[in-house]
């Protein structure tokens, strides 16, 4: 909606003038209180967009179980597009202004372009005034070289998106549309192949990003690395969303005290960051319990960390290294699988259904598997997406000649022609 526009203007307006106040003054109560205010509004305009409804239905639920007949009305407003980005992306700036860490930007149109900067404002990165605002007051002449590479990376993006991400979203969305009619086999695979949509889907729109920056001088910060060859959970966050785990790091956890307090305070530091997080993602339980589950997976690791040593040491694990790297990938795998099917489920009551199929498994073979592809024809591509998607990670070196670049290309953007999924079809962090 067009007047949405109105949000981001507000925002950027008055991030930049208390930003500007904060740093002229000495007072440190009026420098308080001024953070405060910016918090407030932009907090405050986040809530109601993404997170009033949503608190509403809850306390309603509640009213309604003890038969009150008093209810909360509901705002029934469109979320508006970027806003969980670009609001935290002004939070860290004025942040920052306060605590002295950088000079506000003093030029109001460069503010400006920092907060709707089009290639990450959307889905991000997001991007630290530190790294990004430097840039907008260079010049940047055309670079052949970097444009081959933003080419190479933007369509790299578009094969994640079209080729794999949406070609695995057939199934995935087939099956758990209708999860009472299919059996165990089926959910298992649409929960394996949600966990690599969702790469595709979210690292595809990064890549586009990173690469659309790039075609005009810009950097914007990597983030992804690769986030399923993970050892742990704590790497596995090292490795996905960074530009979000890292402000949630310096923004939540640190000011909380981080794992500098006794043991207690350093799990519910843990727990909270990442239980915030998972409400960031949605308004909605499941994206509560999915960043709760992953704060209940970081305290485990913590707590367990000296016992797991020991057990290491004992059973003398350090002569198969190998075959202990390979099963940490892979227990560390699952579990964020695990997460990942209270994201996708929708509600609480599908999650449900999805894991009591699990524990009682029906394992019953019939062609339901295929059928959920409108045939194998599907089945087959996407998995070869995802064959071609591992290849590429180990066939492409960081530093390619500009020759292989170029092949790259062209090779890239022919699989795409060929078995690309045709039809609109949004990014998936869109709608947060």
């Amino acid at each position: 909606r067009w007047e949405y526009i109105f949000l981001i203007a507000g925002s950027t307006v008055t991030d930049y003038l208390v930003a500007q106040a904060i740093h002229k003054s000495s007072d440190q109560r009026k420098r308080k209180l001024l953070l405060y205010f910016s918090l407030s509004l932009n907090l405050g305009l986040l809530f109601t967009f993404k997170y009033f409804d949503f608190f509403s239905g809850s306390v309603n639920a509640m009213f309604e179980l003890a038969n009150m007949a008093y209810m909360i009305p509901m705002l029934d407003v469109v979320l508006p597009v970027g806003i969980s980005f670009y609001t935290f992306q002004t939070l860290s700036y004025t942040i920052d202004v306060y605590k002295g860490d950088i000079e506000p930007e003093k030029h109001f149109g460069i503010f400006a372009l920092f907060v709707s900067f089009w290639p990450q404002l959307v889905a991000g990165p997001i991007e630290r005034s530190s790294r990004l605002l430097p840039q907008f007051h260079k010049h940047h002449d055309f670079d052949y070289d970097r444009a081959v590479w933003a080419l190479n990376r933007i369509a790299y993006g578009f094969f994640k998106k079209v080729v794999v991400a949406d070609r695995l979203s057939i199934y995935v969305n087939e099956v758990y549309g209708d999860l009472d009619n299919y059996p165990t086999l089926p959910i298992l695979l649409a929960s394996f192949f949600f966990a690599f949509q969702i790469y595709c889907d979210f690292s595809g729109y990064t890549d586009i990003a990173i690469g659309c920056a790039a075609l005009m001088g810009f950097t914007l910060m990597e983030n992804f690395d690769r986030p399923y060859l993970s050892r742990s959970i704590s790497e596995f966050w090292r490795r996905w969303h960074i530009s979000l785990s890292s402000w949630f790091r310096d923004y939540v956890y640190i000011p909380m005290g981080g794992s500098r307090v006794v043991k207690w305070r350093w799990y519910y530091n843990l727990f909270i960051t990442f239980l915030v997080s998972g409400l960031w993602h949605g308004a909605a339980w499941t994206f509560v319990v999915w960043g709760a589950l992953h704060g209940i997976y970081l305290v485990i690791g913590v707590v367990s960390a000296p016992i797991r040593l020991r057990l290491f040491k004992a059973w003398r694990l350090d002569r198969w290294p190998k075959t202990v790297h390979v099963y940490q990938v892979l227990t560390t795998f699952f579990l964020v699988v695990v997460g990942w099917i209270f994201f996708r489920a929708g509600s609480m009551h599908n999650a449900a259904i999805v894991f009591g199929k699990i524990l009682k498994p029906d394992l019953s073979m019939n062609p339901s598997i295929l059928m959920a592809y409108q045939g194998p024809y599907n089945f087959l591509v996407s998995l070869m997406a995802v064959g071609m998607l591992a290849m590429s990670y180990i066939i492409l070196p960081k530093n390619m000649k500009l020759k292989r670049n170029l092949l790259f290309l062209v090779a890239t953007i022919i699989i795409i022609l060929l078995f690309g999924k045709g039809g609109a079809s949004e990014f998936i962090y869109f709608q947060f």
